[in-house]
């Protein structure tokens, strides 16, 4: 399953894991990725607060997290390979993982078709 974020996140969950990125839409409105920051594992996220920073040619902007949890891993690629966020957003160029604190927290974000239609009204 995945959910999307009016702020352009996406989450996609598989058991108790989620896995954390921006989307396609995002990646385009921020240009070409020059630098992720990203937290550690074991930082604890909440639902909507800041989770990561990205970097383009353009500007620097938040990534929140669309569920809380906690970090298990983060995609250490990205430091080498900013450019992944841009080519591949919904795959390779995921940010972090986590691991999924409230589930019910998902019924808060939108649906893929949701979010489709969402961003065709911006």
């Amino acid at each position: 399953m995945i959910r999307f974020t009016e702020q352009h996140e996406w989450v996609r969950v598989e058991g108790d894991t989620a896995t954390i990125g921006i989307t396609p839409y995002a990646a385009e409105q921020l240009g070409d990725v020059v630098y992720v920051e990203l937290p550690e594992a074991g930082k604890a996220l909440t639902q909507f607060k800041e989770a990561a920073v990205v970097e383009s040619v353009k500007a620097a902007s938040e990534v929140y997290a669309p569920v809380s949890g906690e970090v298990i891993e983060a995609n250490t690629a990205l430091g080498d390979e900013p450019a992944k966020v841009n080519e591949d957003p919904l795959a390779a160029g995921w940010f972090i993982r986590i691991r999924l604190k409230d589930p019910a927290e998902l019924d808060k974000l939108m649906s893929e078709a949701d979010y489709q239609a969402y961003i065709k009204g911006l």
